[in-house]
């Protein structure tokens, strides 16, 4: 059987599985699947589903989020604005509106980053589109 292209994944699963001191066989059980499985997904040979992804993050009390980027699911950025929301979300120090305004800000800085990028990367291409019709005026 051919190796699936999951990243990492596999190699990743195994040594996050030794440092939390389980056998194959332990993870297997407490993630709910089958060891057969869990073994092909060790090596390369499954790529396992977002639901399985999380019944064995869960088991071995990691982000889903880290499973998701190494399997393909997940981009880097949006794991980490997930668990930027996650952390804002469980903290217990500040209250449900505080939070919602939190995120709200959050959501503003990033679209303003964003628009900030987009702008650059398009200057540096040479298609700023906003000296146009300036250029044309003066023609």
């Amino acid at each position: 059987m051919a190796s699936l292209n999951v990243g990492n994944l596999g190699e990743y699963l195994r040594e996050q599985r030794r440092t939390a001191q389980l056998s194959l066989r332990q993870l297997a059980e407490a993630a709910g699947v089958s060891n057969p499985y869990l073994s092909q997904i060790e090596r390369g040979l499954r790529k396992p589903s977002a639901e399985v992804l999380q019944q064995v993050a869960k088991a071995l009390r990691i982000s889903a989020e880290t499973l998701y980027v190494r399997a393909g699911i997940l981009d880097e950025k949006e794991r980490e604005e997930l668990e930027t929301r996650a952390v804002v979300l469980a903290d217990p120090s500040i209250n449900e509106r505080q939070k919602q305004v939190l995120l709200q800000i959050y959501d503003s800085f990033r679209k303003e980053n964003a628009a900030e990028a987009a702008a650059a990367s398009a200057a540096a291409n040479g298609d700023d589109k906003a000296d146009a019709p300036a250029a044309a005026d003066t023609l």
